[in-house]
């Protein structure tokens, strides 16, 4: 078993690498939708989806 773990310890480290982005990467999006905070980063003026996306949030054109 040592041996297999010793053999693929490249892979292993890898894998353990990109998992762990991806984790940080979905707490950053679960912590901003908690926020409030748009996943788009532009404003909601021109946007088709605002009434469904941000309901009740939806600002005015001026």
């Amino acid at each position: 078993m040592l041996e297999w773990i010793y053999s693929n310890m490249a892979n292993i480290l890898i894998i353990a690498a990109v998992l762990g982005i991806v984790t940080l990467a979905v707490i950053s999006m679960i912590r901003d939708k908690k926020a409030g905070k748009s996943s788009c980063g532009c404003g909601c003026a021109n946007c088709a989806m605002a009434g469904k996306c941000h309901s009740g949030k939806v600002t005015k054109k001026a």
